[in-house]
């Protein structure tokens, strides 16, 4: 039976072969593309093209035959602290650069001028976002521009700490704006500014809402069931859904999460809600009705970071199945969970780094019966999940791990970007794009 999560998903109109966004077309992480193939050949999938980049986390968005990848370059003579926690006054330029999908070369490319003062000062977090001809990036220092897809002319820009009078967040602005019809919605900062809205055309500011001491990075998310709509926003000390037209709280669940780690993307399966973070593992809340406060089903009680009960993401997103619950916990254990209570029915270290090791990390894509599993090796897997365990199918390097993390160990931890039958990954040093084509 194919799985309720996926076949909510697959109904409806299909994308073309883009990925425009944080999490794809309809920004629910589905690779929905036919023709994909069921192994890779000997030696691999097939290498199109690579193309020089500078240092990020921010992963590639793919629209039309334009290739989008948002990076940094420090000045020169200027070095990141050795360590990544460290938060200084690093000088540098954001860019985004345009790359022809087909070939890799370079079309155009925007920078300004950005002093880093965030820990992991490594590049930008949040992936390009394309939309009716304008592309949208937010950058680590908090600094939002509307640009033109085709030639990167600015449409229009706004710096948060200005604006709203704030600091960087330790980690810097890392959830991806969300457009919702006319609005451009975004995580803030301030008194009454955690999430902003702004005239997607015009950059005018619509309306603000919420107040929190850290905005978190978890994405602004749109949740649609029986005909009602309403925007999500998960930040370190509540659950939030809000009308999206203006911003109006219409319920809050408080949760207090440790170091703001708000920011694997929620999952709505039916009429629960399924969210995980680093230290305070998981929640499943339950729905009469999304524009009513939803009940808690369960919750992890408080445990130690190795001794985890549930499923304590750090940076990838969960997926859902058939009433199980599928990702990567907080020392790289990849489990199988009960949605219904959480309880455990099996992990495995071989989808992330086969042995278990702080944040290891890796993102999974459904993609029919199967899953796209990109791990921060630079490696991807092709697997089946079950409550019986995991079957890998195939696995491939396709780039090396070159970002650093405060354990002093290679990774990679941009998202990768699936389209037009291709995989677009990328480490600090290029980008490149793969065949993935049966």
């Amino acid at each position: 039976m194919r799985s309720l999560f996926l076949s909510l998903l697959l109904v409806g109109p299909l994308w073309a072969d883009d990925w425009p966004q944080w999490f794809g077309p309809q920004r629910d992480g589905v690779w929905r593309e036919e023709g994909i193939v069921e192994t890779f050949p000997e030696g691999g999938p097939k290498l199109l093209w690579q193309a020089d980049i500078g240092a990020g986390y921010a992963g590639p968005s793919v629209q039309g035959n334009h290739v989008y990848v948002f990076d940094r370059t420090l000045a020169a003579d200027t070095e990141n602290p050795e360590n990544p926690f460290d938060r200084g006054k690093i000088p540098g330029k954001e860019r985004l650069i345009c790359l022809d999908a087909t070939t890799g070369k370079e079309q155009w490319a925007f920078a300004y001028d950005c002093q880093y003062t965030v820990s992991y000062a490594a590049g930008p977090r949040c992936n390009p976002v394309v939309d009716e001809g304008l592309v949208y990036i937010l950058g680590a220092e908090g600094h939002l521009h509307a640009l033109t897809a085709e030639n990167g002319e600015v449409v229009w820009k706004k710096e948060f700490l200005t604006l709203f009078d704030v600091d960087s967040p330790g980690w810097g602005f890392a959830a991806t704006p969300l457009v919702e019809g006319d609005q451009l919605i975004c995580l803030a900062r301030g008194e009454g500014s955690t999430v902003v809205s702004f005239d997607k055309k015009t950059g005018a500011e619509r309306w603000r809402a919420l107040t929190a001491k850290e905005p978190g990075y978890c994405p602004p998310t749109m949740l649609e069931r029986d005909g009602k709509r309403i925007l999500l926003i998960w930040h370190p000390e509540a659950v939030n859904g809000l009308d999206p037209k203006n911003g109006n709280v219409l319920w809050s669940i408080p949760w207090e999460i440790r170091s703001g780690l708000t920011v694997a993307t929620p999952r709505l399966v039916g009429t629960q809600l399924f969210l995980s973070c680093f230290y305070n593992g998981a929640t499943l809340l339950e729905f009469a009705s999304l524009d009513q406060k939803p009940t808690v089903v369960w919750q992890t009680k408080r445990a130690s970071e190795r001794r985890t009960e549930h499923l304590n993401t750090i940076m990838s997103t969960p997926v859902i199945v058939d009433g199980h619950v599928y990702g990567n916990c907080s020392y790289g254990q990849f489990r199988c969970l009960r949605l219904a209570d959480g309880n455990r029915v099996w992990e495995s270290l071989q989808p992330v780094v086969g042995k278990e090791v702080r944040w290891g990390n890796v993102f999974v894509t459904p993609h029919e019966d199967r899953f796209f599993l990109f791990n921060e090796l630079g490696e991807l897997g092709i697997a089946k999940l079950s409550p019986e365990g995991y079957e890998e199918i195939s696995r491939a390097k396709l780039l090396e791990p070159n970002g650093s993390d405060m354990r002093q160990r290679d990774i990679v931890w941009s998202h990768p970007a699936y389209a037009k039958q291709c995989i677009f990954v990328r480490n600090d040093t290029h980008v490149k794009c793969f065949s993935l084509k049966r």
